[in-house]
C-alpha cells in the first residue's frame, strides 16, 4: 500500500510540536505568534501523536477492511509485539528521562486497543466518544481516592515502578499520558484509519466535524468556566519539558491526580492543554482531525508544496527515530530543556533542521528509519503464527 503522505506530514508536525515543548522556551516566556505556537504545542502535539498511533494500528490490522483469519491473527500478534517493545523501550528511557517519555504509554494503548481492531469506523467513533464523556469523571473519582499511602502501597508491588518513575498505576491513571483518558485519542485515530481520507466527501465531513468539536468543546468550557478555561496548566509552574499533563500531587514521580491540579469539581469544566477533561479531550480530538485532514488535503491538491515538504514528510515516516533521537541528542549536547532559564528558540530550530536533514538523507537510501527497521524486524516472528 502506498504511503499516506498527508498522515506522514501530520506525524512530522506532531514530532516537531513535541520538540517545541521539550526544547523550546516555556510558555510564560513567549508572546505573540511565538506564544500561540508554544500554546498549541502544549498537549496538542502529544494528542496528535496519540491519535496518529491509533491510525497506525489500522495500517497493521487492515485499514479499510479488518484482516481476518490467519492474516488477522498475525496482525494482532505484530501489534502485541510492538506494544511489548514500546513498553520496554519506554521503561528504559524513563530511567534516564523520567515520566515524560510517551513510548511506554504507547505500549499500553496498543495492548488495550487489540480487542477493537476489527471494529468499524462508526463503532470506534462511538466508543471514543463514550471514553471522552465518561473517563475524565471516572479519573477524577479514582484520583480522589488514591491517597499517597495507597499509591505507595500499589507502587511497592509494581516491578515497573522499581525500574523507573513510570509504573502500572502511572501508565493507567496517574502518569503524564494516562491510558484511562488518552485511549479516547487512540480510538478516535483508529476510527479515522477506517475511513477513505482521499475522498473529497470524507475530507469535507471530517473538516466540518473537527471544526464543530473544537468550537463546541472550547466554547462550552469558556461559557461554563470563564475566561481562564483554556489556560494551559503549564502556566502554573516551570515547564517540565513534557507534552503531557503537568504533574501535581506527591510521590517520587508526582502523579497528575487524574490531570486535575486541585481535584475540585470545577476543574472538570476546564479545556486547556493538560487539563484532561471531557472538554479538553473533545476539543483536542477536533484539532487533531483538522490537522490530519488539512495535511492530507494540502498534499493531495498542492503538488508543488508536496515536493517542497518532502524532507519534512520524511521525518514523519520515521517518527519513532525522530522522537527517541531528540532525547539522545539532548543528552549528548547537553541541550537545555524548556525551563524558565531557557528562552532562546535557536536550539529548537537546530533540532528541527537536524531531524529534517537526517530524515531526508536517510530516506534516499532506506525505506524505513533505523528504529522503524528494527521494530519491523522484531515483528516478523508473527509470521510464524498459524
Amino acid at each position: 500500500m502506498g504511503r499516506l503522505v498527508g498522515v506522514d506530514l501530520a506525524r512530522a508536525l506532531a514530532v516537531f510540536g513535541m520538540y517545541v515543548v521539550h526544547i523550546g522556551p516555556p510558555l510564560s516566556a513567549t508572546h505573540g505568534v511565538a506564544g500561540w505556537i508554544r500554546y498549541m504545542a502544549d498537549g496538542h502535539s502529544s494528542v496528535l501523536f496519540a491519535t496518529l498511533a491509533g491510525f497506525s494500528l489500522m495500517l497493521l490490522a487492515g485499514r479499510r477492511e479488518p484482516k481476518t483469519g490467519l492474516a488477522g491473527r498475525q496482525a494482532r500478534a505484530r501489534i502485541a509485539i510492538r506494544a511489548v517493545i514500546l513498553l520496554a523501550l519506554g521503561t528504559v528511557m524513563a530511567i534516564e528521562y523520567g515520566g515524560v517519555i510517551i513510548l511506554g504509554f504507547y505500549g499500553v494503548y496498543f495492548l488495550l486497543a487489540l480487542p477493537l481492531v476489527r471494529l468499524r469506523a462508526r463503532t470506534l467513533a462511538i466508543i471514543a466518544a463514550a471514553f471522552a464523556l465518561v473517563a475524565p469523571q471516572l479519573a477524577y473519582v479514582l484520583s480522589s481516592l488514591l491517597t499517597p499511602s495507597v499509591q505507595q502501597s500499589i507502587n511497592s508491588y509494581d516491578p515497573l515502578r522499581h525500574l523507573s518513575e513510570v509504573g502500572v498505576l502511572d501508565l493507567l491513571l496517574t502518569g503524564f499520558y494516562p491510558a484511562l483518558t488518552w485511549m479516547s485519542f487512540v480510538i478516535a485515530g483508529m476510527a479515522l484509519g477506517r475511513l477513505d481520507l482521499s475522498s473529497g466527501t470524507v475530507q469535507k465531513r471530517l473538516a466540518a466535524l473537527g471544526a464543530a468539536l473544537t468550537a463546541a468543546a472550547y466554547g462550552m468550557s469558556l461559557l461554563l468556566a470563564g475566561k481562564g478555561a483554556l489556560r494551559s496548566l503549564a502556566e502554573d509552574g516551570p515547564s517540565s519539558g513534557s507534552s503531557g499533563p503537568m504533574p501535581t500531587g506527591g510521590g517520587s514521580m508526582p502523579p497528575d491526580g487524574g490531570s486535575f491540579p486541585d481535584l475540585s469539581a470545577s476543574s472538570l469544566l476546564q479545556a486547556g492543554p493538560h487539563s484532561g477533561t471531557t472538554f479538553d479531550i473533545i476539543g483536542s480530538v477536533g484539532i487533531a482531525i483538522l490537522v490530519i485532514v488539512g495535511a492530507t488535503v494540502a498534499m493531495d491538491r498542492l503538488p508543488r508544496l508536496r515536493r517542497l515538504a518532502k524532507p519534512v514528510i520524511a521525518v514523519g515516516t520515521m517518527s519513532l527515530t525522530a522522537y527517541v533521537g531528540h532525547f539522545l541528542a539532548q543528552s549528548v549536547f547537553s541541550t537545555p530543556a524548556g525551563t524558565g532559564t531557557q528562552q532562546s528558540w535557536l536550539p529548537l530550530i537546530m533540532y528541527v533542521l537536524g531531524a529534517v536533514l537526517f530524515a531526508a538523507i536517510w530516506s534516499r537510501f532506506f525505506r524505513r528509519g533505523p528504529l522503524e527497521y528494527l521494530l519491523n524486524a522484531a515483528t516478523r516472528s508473527a509470521n510464524r503464527i498459524r
